[in-house]
């Protein structure tokens, strides 16, 4: 089950779209320095269906795109409910913050418009210092990942 702790209108995270970030919590990643700690703890409400309807009924025209900002622990329930908002709600963006290195085993990228993939690392930086290894991809069509990291360096 997904928990999520809290959500906010965000200009920053995914370039170019006005985006819902839903901070799920659980995060096995346990990254040092991490700006959000408490995002670790198993807390929150559960974010279902219902709850994303309630979400998209208040914020659906106001933003280009829906981002869940973790879901480490549960990314196939983080694919499902990608399915859901991309079936129900054809003009919003979906997009995936993962703490993870490369994505799991058999996970439908292509529920997905951009993907967040790399653990924090200090001494690397966010997605906005070159050395990050941190990288945003836009999935294309056919499955494809094109990193469009390059954008937050001009932001």
């Amino acid at each position: 089950m997904l928990k999520y702790y809290n959500y906010d209108i965000v200009f920053q995270e995914i370039p170019n779209e006005v985006t819902l970030a839903v901070n799920i919590t659980n995060c096995p990643n346990r990254c040092k320095g991490c700006h959000s700690p408490h995002l670790q703890n198993d807390i929150g409400e559960e974010l279902n269906e219902a709850r994303i309807i309630s979400l998209m009924d208040k914020y659906a025209s106001a933003i280009t795109c829906f981002c869940f900002m973790g879901g480490d622990a549960d990314p196939q329930q983080v694919a499902i409910l990608a399915n859901f908002i991309r079936f129900h709600y054809h003009d919003v963006k979906i997009a995936w913050y993962s703490g993870c290195t490369k994505l799991p085993e058999r996970f439908d990228i292509k529920s997905f418009h951009y993907v967040k993939l790399g653990g924090y690392v200090e001494a690397l930086g966010n997605l906005k210092r070159e050395i990050s290894n941190q990288h945003l991809f836009q999935i294309q069509q056919n499955g494809g990942m094109k990193d469009i990291s390059y954008l937050f360096k001009v932001l």
